[in-house]
């Protein structure tokens, strides 16, 4: 008997884990993505300074190679957890995400730290992605619905506190600590993961891995007009998010000179983007997923084009409390956004569905990042380039999804 076939006898003795300690472990896995990327925005001026970046908005590449180090590591561990099983993928995952950690703890220049971040990000791409898979073993139909309504109402947590987290962090101890502060965390989720998930793919399901297979998925994705369309329409949404994601930093902590009470901003919307993902299940019922996506992208591009005539008005630099109004009103929009052209770009794809959601979600974001990195380079002391790129990017959805609706109902 080989390691791999004891292993699998191992597991069979384990007994499932109970309903509460799974939504949490598996909402545990995927909440390191958000812990890695929010815990770090209140650090990025001070790693900047320790590795002597001499242009301010380069440290906002710290965020920006994490996402696209996910980004290409979804198209990896998808097929791979059919092929090898769930746990080895997600060992893979976290063993490629500590040596990131580690390389971006002991940084000795930016150049490093960049590397660190973007093997983080392709390690981490392992324990998100194959979550669901694991899940989809265990759970199908209402059950699995339900499963992961009760991880994304856990996870929506996250991104929610781990600002402060980060904050407290650095005020106590100095951003270094926290990336030994998330290694940790990791550390700890990945032996509860060892010791109590057993493995959920048995040997007879797994499949050959299979670049050719891989090449196949992304023809049909390309192929399928609502596949395509809404897939593109994801990343000119998440586009603007990711200026969001890099510029925050700068536009709270030294524009609007918040300082260690930044955290506070962050949080108030991601709880709006929480909010608006767990009202959706009530909303998409009432109005349909094409109707809410064409009234909410049409809402971003305008209530952005509306605000950024307003700023102009204001010398480039509107009151605080409205231009939290504005982002509030557009995160509402943006919450709604993600789920559910998501979930149109997936309806097509139910024959290749663990494929075509890794692709799904890896092409938005490779299309995302580069858009954000955009954004978030223009920054000059203003909002404008923030504001600017959400009101392109939600009119260039909103065109998207009319053309890739013409000819069906509004549902």
């Amino acid at each position: 008997m080989n390691f791999n076939q004891q292993r699998l006898m191992a597991d069979k003795d384990k007994p499932a884990l109970r309903f509460g300690e799974f939504i949490a472990l598996m909402a545990m896995m995927i909440a390191l993505v958000a812990m890695s990327i929010d815990a770090m925005l209140p650090a990025l001026s001070e790693i900047g300074k320790d590795l002597a970046v001499q242009r301010d908005n380069n440290t906002q590449l710290i965020i920006s190679l994490f996402i696209l180090g996910i980004a290409v590591g979804q198209l990896i561990y998808g097929p791979l957890s059919d092929s090898i099983g769930r746990k080895p993928a997600v060992y893979a995952g976290f063993f490629l995400f500590m040596i990131g950690c580690f390389l971006s703890l002991f940084a000795l220049n930016f150049g490093m730290m960049l590397s660190g971040r973007i093997i983080q990000g392709l390690g981490l791409a392992g324990p998100r992605i194959v979550t669901m898979a694991i899940v989809r073993d265990r759970y199908e139909g209402r059950a699995m619905a339900r499963v992961m309504s009760f991880v994304m109402a856990v996870f929506i947590i996250v991104p929610a506190i781990a600002p402060a987290f980060g904050q407290g962090i650095l005020m106590l101890a100095g951003w270094r600590t926290i990336f030994g502060a998330i290694l940790v965390l990791a550390l700890i989720v990945l032996i509860w993961f060892t010791a109590r998930q057993p493995e959920t793919l048995a040997a007879k399901h797994r499949s050959r891995f299979s670049l050719k297979r891989t090449a196949v998925v992304f023809r049909e994705i390309c192929a399928i007009k609502a596949a395509f369309g809404y897939t593109i329409a994801a990343g000119f949404i998440f586009g603007g998010f990711q200026g969001y994601l890099n510029s925050a930093q700068q536009i709270f902590q030294i524009q609007y000179r918040r300082g260690t009470w930044s955290p506070l901003y962050y949080s108030i919307l991601a709880l709006t983007i929480g909010g608006a993902s767990l009202w959706n299940s009530r909303l998409v019922m009432r109005y349909g997923m094409r109707s809410l996506t064409r009234w909410h992208s049409l809402n971003l591009g305008g209530v952005s084009t509306l605000f950024f005539l307003i700023a102009c008005l204001l010398k480039n630099h509107p009151p605080l409390w409205a231009f939290m109004l504005y982002l509030i009103i557009s995160f509402f929009s943006l919450g709604l956004l993600f789920g559910n052209l998501n979930a149109l770009a997936m309806k097509p794809l139910g024959h290749i569905a663990g494929a075509g959601a890794a692709m799904v979600g890896s092409f938005s974001i490779l299309l995302a990042v580069p858009l954000g990195i955009l954004i978030g380079q223009a920054y000059n002391g203003t909002i404008l380039p923030l504001v600017g790129g959400f009101a392109l990017l939600g009119t260039a959805a909103a065109v998207v999804i009319y053309k890739t609706d013409q000819g069906k109902p509004v549902s």
